[in-house]
């Protein structure tokens, strides 16, 4: 006796689109996946873990946080013993900034799966942010452990910094890009550490081995012009910032550093255009609020220096050499004679 079998479009298969769906996503495809995953969860009467966890990816990419954390609850429930959807359900939880609460998840997770690099990073990521930096670092060793990774070094040096040790930064960044030598973020970050303890030949390698791989790495540009700068080497500076200024127009280091360039140069006028641009872009930075009261100061324009440093004193009032030099400015417009006026 024959047996009749339906066809297999037929089949009550729950994840019969899931191929499709996966297509569509990796396609950024979204409305037709969309579409796709609407059709799969009207047949499955939502109990398609896929298409639920695809839908929930698409709305976190929108921007809707809070509906794809509850679609990945719903996925979690649907498959309790998957550690992805935990992982999703903190990663949610993280975005939404409850991250005491993705602790919880993202623990949970490891029990299901011990030997899982992103989590034990991720874990140490979400301590990181409520400034237990012991725990962090410790879950950012196990991660290491586990499998190394760029990322894991950089959050690693960044809680060794947060804790005002730098040598130990400098050790995990050395570690770094012994392990990934050509990473132009790691090879900055660890010029600019060296630059900070004054060891400027160190500096200068590694920044120098940043430009080698990134020709237009900005900040590698703009650390290596500043060292330059400190030299006295301003032409030389410039020209690395004329690189800068291509890829980064608008940014206010970088034009305060131009402008002290051409302050050292005795530029004046040049460097004032500088700083004021630095200063459009950035009005609340002190430092280019000092540098162009300094200007004001050497071109004997004593109202608006006096101006510029009462700004800056302002924003960095426990800084003495502002109200040193502020002291001085206000002595030197008492003694302009009324009739002449401030220059």
């Amino acid at each position: 006796q024959l047996i009749y079998l339906p066809p297999a479009s037929e089949l009550p298969i729950l994840e019969r689109r899931n191929w499709l769906i996966h297509l569509h996503y990796i396609r950024k495809d979204y409305e037709t996946c969309k579409s796709i995953i609407k059709e799969q969860l009207q047949e499955t009467g939502g109990m398609c873990e896929y298409a639920v966890y695809v839908q929930a990816l698409i709305l976190r990419l929108e921007g809707k946080i809070q509906q794809s954390l509850d679609l990945f609850q719903s996925c979690a429930i649907l498959n309790p013993g998957s550690s992805d959807n935990l992982k999703q359900v903190a990663r949610s939880l993280f975005l939404l900034g409850k991250h005491k609460a993705a602790i919880e998840v993202y623990n949970e997770a490891s029990q299901l799966n011990e030997k899982d690099w992103e989590i034990s990073h991720n874990l140490g990521v979400c301590y990181i942010y409520t400034k237990d930096f012991n725990s962090a670092e410790e879950q950012l060793n196990i991660a290491l452990e586990l499998s190394k990774h760029d990322l894991t070094y950089m959050m690693l040096g960044k809680i060794h910094l947060l804790e005002g040790d730098t040598d130990k930064a400098i050790d995990v960044y050395r570690s770094a890009v012994e392990f990934s030598p050509e990473n132009t973020d790691l090879l900055t970050t660890l010029g600019l550490l060296y630059m900070q303890q004054g060891k400027y030949q160190k500096a200068f390698e590694h920044l120098g081995n940043a430009l080698t791989y990134d020709p237009n790495n900005f900040k590698a540009i703009l650390a290596a012009g500043s060292m330059m700068q400190t030299h006295g080497d301003y032409d030389v500076a410039m020209n690395k910032y004329r690189v800068a200024a291509y890829a980064v127009p608008e940014s206010s280091p970088l034009w305060n550093n131009i402008g002290m360039c051409c302050f050292g140069n005795k530029k004046y006028v040049a460097a004032i255009s500088c700083l004021k641009r630095a200063n459009y872009l950035s009005p609340f930075d002190w430092k280019i609020l000092y540098n162009l009261g300094l200007v004001h100061l050497t071109m004997q324009q004593y109202a608006s220096a006096f101006h510029f440093l009462s700004a800056a004193v302002n924003l960095q009032p426990k800084m003495s050499e502002l109200y040193m030099l502020l002291a001085g400015t206000g002595e030197l417009i008492a003694k302009v004679p009324w009739h002449q006026g401030a220059k």
